[in-house]
């Protein structure tokens, strides 16, 4: 036997790597028993709104989201989220649309059909915002991958047929949930 065993080796750690300055939210490390939710609490104003604006592109909604923190819990925030969702102007729903990258298109599908029916998805979109001159917003969630290429065409015809004050409520609706799981998943992932 050498002696070596293991209730003679010393329990040390290897020290923790420095913050890399290139990443901003490991300038200070946040613990890793912290939630993305405390994470998030943590966040300067500054960057608390930021982030948010990355959920849904209203000035309003993330300041006052950023400014009733700390939120205990992801429940707490979600339904702070929804209210403040809720109270935006017609103007600053139009401007949080406006804001929205295209939604992607959902996987394709094999087999035959998937090429026509992807190229009528993006004929569909480039004809939705030459109608409402915002890009075609949709919360998927609870949709399995295979049905949403099928649930997005369906959607975006249907809603092709709007006149635009009928439209922008029901897009704006659509951009709620999508921020509102947007915030779910910063609220789990957040990093200080």
């Amino acid at each position: 036997m050498s002696g070596d065993t293991p209730a003679a080796r010393p329990l040390t750690r290897p020290p923790a790597p420095a913050p890399r300055r290139d990443i901003p939210w490991q300038i200070h490390p946040t613990p890793p028993a912290a939630t993305g939710l405390a994470r998030f609490n943590a966040l300067p104003h500054s960057r608390a709104v930021a982030t948010l604006l990355t959920c849904c592109g209203c000035l309003r909604w993330a300041e006052r989201i950023a400014a009733h923190r700390p939120y205990p819990d992801a429940e707490s925030l979600l339904a702070a989220a929804d209210e403040a969702g809720y109270d935006l102007t017609a103007t600053e729903q139009i401007r949080a649309l406006t804001q929205e990258p295209p939604a992607p298109l959902p996987p394709a599908r094999p087999g035959p059909g998937a090429l026509a029916a992807r190229t009528a998805l993006r004929a569909a979109h480039a004809a939705y915002e030459r109608r409402f001159r915002y890009a075609f917003v949709i919360c998927l969630d609870g949709h399995r991958d295979d049905e949403m290429l099928d649930q997005t065409l369906h959607a975006i015809r249907t809603r092709l047929a709007h006149e635009p004050d009928e439209e922008r409520p029901v897009a704006a609706d659509a951009l709620r949930r999508l921020a509102r799981a947007r915030l779910a998943q910063l609220a789990a992932f957040c990093r200080q």
